[in-house]
């Protein structure tokens, strides 16, 4: 088998590392690990919502609807993802939080991929108790 090459699925290899599935945070020598990017399959239930604001942001996002409803606040600003395929993306030194207005899968992608930002359990939203975002 060719170490270089990895074939899975999002929904359920999410569920193994809150919804991450490339990143720093992944094994040595695992083809997903990254220090370049991050990239998320968030499935978040109705009403989920960030259990803190994220401040102080190094990295650049983008977050793409893939169904649902999700909501990402922003200081003075909300934005809705409603429709398959809206996204929003956000630079350095944006605040922002999210809710999930209705059931939610949201695609993630961050760059580059910064060691230090998982939320403490102590504040952890509902998803990354069930397999959601908690970075």
């Amino acid at each position: 088998m060719d170490d270089s090459v990895y074939v899975g699925n999002a929904g359920k290899d999410a569920a193994l590392d809150r919804g991450w599935l490339l990143g720093h945070f992944k094994a040595e020598g695992d083809p997903r690990r990254s220090e370049a990017v991050e990239i998320k399959w968030g499935v978040h239930p109705r009403g989920d919502t960030r259990a803190q604001w994220v401040r102080g942001e190094e990295r650049t996002a983008l977050q793409v609807l893939i169904s649902g409803r999700f909501r990402v606040d922003f200081p003075g600003r909300s934005v809705v993802l409603e429709r398959q395929g809206d996204y929003v993306v956000w630079g350095r030194g944006v605040d922002h939080s999210w809710v999930a207005e209705e059931e939610s899968v949201v695609l993630t992608v961050r760059w580059p991929s910064v060691a230090g930002y998982a939320v403490p359990d102590s504040a952890t939203d509902s998803a990354s108790r069930a397999g959601g975002d908690a970075r």
